[in-house]
């Protein structure tokens, strides 16, 4: 393809500031969250090549490029995706929507890239007394992880809650149980808070805990609030912000590392998204953790409002990173499955 011009460049940031006076207008009105579990059919366009102006590049930072997908359906209540979920097989998936819904389904491979989405089900995400979570305005389900106990744990800005449910028993209908949580949740910057649930697997640093990292509730000193939860003991860390990059997701490595998904929106430089590796054994009491930035890329490349990562590893023993985009319910974002 043509290089991308600067005339392009301000039409996309003008086009992302538009999407999210959109997004926000529509959930005013209108809240499209699933109301009963039903099967859907997702539309998936493959994508190819990630950046728009040469297609043979493969390589970004340290990862390398191996397919995604632009997803759409008919269904009303699809879209919003804000936080995803592999399971080991890396194909089968759980997601949440910010409107408090569950999605569920199979990427379809071929030749190790993805082509398509299978055996789709959308369902309302239910709080502990049966009814949706969106009844009682909690609909701003932005992040998810599967905690060691196998149980998974839903993070639920402006209203500053983590929900544990057990999807053993019931699937998507589960009711989820909210566990308590610091009172100093209560100060987070509205809107600007759980992004990003994460815990540790067995025999890694802080493993039994659950790692949140705010989007951007700042401390005086101007980095991201971020806490270990483990039971009554709670370690309050700092993640340093620079680049004015906020948090949008994170998520382990095998390993242990923690991989923290950003993103930026400014009307002079557009969109841009990073993803930053952070040492596990570098979170105690008060630290300042901080860790080099291992993938970057901006408008000039296949991304929009990447909000969700997951880790898997394929039948070749590779870690594979999945990346999910959230289009606020705006036709002029798309919620797009990235892998790398």
């Amino acid at each position: 393809m043509k290089p991308m011009r600067r005339g392009w460049l301000i039409v996309g940031t003008l086009v992302a500031a538009l999407a999210l006076v959109v997004g926000s207008f529509a959930l005013a009105h209108e809240l499209r969250t699933a109301r009963a579990p039903t099967h859907i059919a997702i539309k998936a366009t493959p994508i190819d090549s990630f950046d728009t102006r040469d297609a043979s590049k493969t390589r970004f930072g340290q990862l390398e490029f191996r397919g995604g997908l632009a997803l759409t359906s008919a269904f009303k209540a699809f879209g919003g995706v804000s936080a995803i979920h592999l399971r080991p097989d890396g194909a089968h998936f759980l997601s949440v929507t910010d409107n408090g819904s569950w999605l569920t389904g199979r990427i379809v491979y071929r030749g190790g890239r993805p082509a398509g989405i299978a055996d789709a089900e959308m369902a309302p995400v239910l709080g502990s007394d049966g009814k949706p979570l969106a009844a009682r305005h909690w609909f701003d389900t932005e992040s998810l992880t599967r905690g060691n106990d196998g149980r998974f744990y839903v993070g639920i800005e402006r209203v500053n809650r983590i929900v544990r449910f057990d999807l053993s028993h019931g699937g998507l209908r589960a009711h989820g149980k909210p566990i308590p949580v610091p009172a100093d949740f209560k100060t987070f910057t509205y809107n600007k808070s759980l992004e990003c649930l994460a815990a540790p697997p067995k025999g890694a640093p802080l493993a039994g805990g659950l790692i949140a990292v705010t989007e951007e509730s700042l401390d005086a000193a101007g980095n991201l609030r971020s806490y270990v939860l483990a039971g009554k003991r709670v370690t309050r860390f700092t993640v340093k912000r620079s680049h004015a990059f906020d948090v949008s997701d994170c998520t382990v490595l095998p390993r242990g590392d923690l991989l923290v998904l950003e993103r930026r929106y400014s009307p002079l430089s557009g969109v841009a998204v990073r993803i930053r590796r952070l040492h596990l054994a570098d979170i105690k009491q008060g630290a300042v953790i901080d860790g080099p930035v291992i993938f970057e890329a901006d408008l000039a490349d296949q991304i929009d409002n990447m909000e969700g990562i997951a880790v898997s590893r394929n039948a070749e023993g590779e870690t594979i990173i999945t990346l999910v985009s959230d289009d606020n319910f705006a036709a002029i974002e798309r919620n797009l499955l990235l892998q790398f």
